[in-house]
């Protein structure tokens, strides 16, 4: 068995290793807010949430075109597949340090930083497709903020609409809609957290000459849909306690508000072919909901750790890829 055959087994084993990770460690913030407010019991949350992600991960993959072309040049990269294997080590590794202390950081923040640390270790600044680059780094940045604020007018609406109704009845209600809405934003989160993995497995036949296009195949997406809702299932405790209850006190209501305005932006993103973070977005949806429920109910400390998390995860990520690079470059 050849080099090349192996790193790419790796590759596609350590890909999905990275759908499963992501799936127990982004999903919980989509079903973080009705467990919370106890519309869904844990247990029937993850399985909603494992199956509605399998189902957004069968649905599209523009998002994988746009991991696969848009960070490098998957015709030109230079060693790709020790690249593409480091990425993955330094991703992985990313997310289950901040999974195990229940930081909800961005899963997508550090592939993306990986990728484009082991690109510039193995090839320089030039490796990196900068059209590309920048455009997902825009939306990157840009759609937490447009959670923020969108999530600050659905709740405004909302609670204008039903200002006049009695509270616990309110709630009552809107603890029933709840569940049709986290099913939206598990569905949503599989339309866009699932398909990184399966641009990085495309990516890693293009470079090993075992694909010429960026087209999808088959068993790539069904792979990666099952990994991740697989990853669902297996729940992550620790982000749930974190986005459901330590940023703000979230009743029915709320909980509607944050994730109409997380399915709404996730999906969007999803539609035009750009991966964003549905950790931050999910995250800055509650935080604008908290901001326009009362902004001293909103608890800033636990927002403050996750703004830095997320700051810091792009070059971080982005180091630890090259110095994984530079190691596995002695053995490839």
């Amino acid at each position: 068995m050849d080099s090349m055959l192996i790193l790419t087994i790796l590759i596609v084993v350590g890909a999905l290793g990275f759908d499963f990770i992501n799936g127990f460690h982004d999903t919980a913030n989509a079903i973080a807010t009705s467990v919370s407010t106890k519309a869904l019991k844990p247990r029937h949350a993850i399985l909603l949430a494992a199956t509605m992600n399998f189902v957004g991960a069968m649905t599209f993959t523009g998002v994988a075109k746009t991991i696969t072309k848009d960070i490098v040049d998957p015709y030109t990269l230079q060693n790709g597949s020790v690249v593409i294997l480091a990425a993955l080590i330094s991703a992985i590794a990313w997310n289950l340090i901040t999974w195990y202390f229940g930081i909800p950081s961005s899963s997508s923040h550090a592939i993306i930083g990986s990728i484009a640390g082991a690109a510039i270790a193995a090839a320089g600044f030039g490796a990196l497709n900068y059209k590309g680059f920048i455009k997902i780094i825009e939306a990157l940045l840009i759609s937490p903020v447009l959670a923020f604020v969108v999530g600050y007018i659905v709740y405004t609406i909302i609670k204008l609409t039903f200002k006049n109704h009695n509270l616990t009845k309110t709630n009552k209600r809107f603890r029933r809609v709840q569940i049709l809405t986290a099913a939206l934003q598990s569905y949503t989160h599989g339309t866009n957290d699932a398909q990184k993995a399966m641009g990085i497995i495309t990516l890693a036949l293009i470079a090993n000459n075992m694909q010429s296009g960026t087209d999808i195949q088959w068993w790539v997406q069904l792979a990666c849909a099952v990994a991740m809702g697989l990853g669902t299932s297996i729940g992550g405790w620790k982000i749930i306690k974190t986005v459901g209850g330590k940023i703000m006190k979230i009743r029915p209501v709320n909980g509607v508000a944050a994730d109409l305005t997380g399915a709404a932006i996730i999906f969007g993103a999803t539609f035009i072919h750009l991966p964003v973070s549905t950790t931050h977005v999910i995250s800055s949806s509650i935080l604008g909901v908290g901001s326009a429920h009362r902004v001293k109910g909103v608890k800033w400390g636990t927002a403050q750790r996750m703004v830095i998390t997320w700051v810091i995860t792009l070059p971080i990520s982005a180091s630890l890829a090259a110095l994984i690079y530079m190691i596995l470059n002695l053995f490839f």
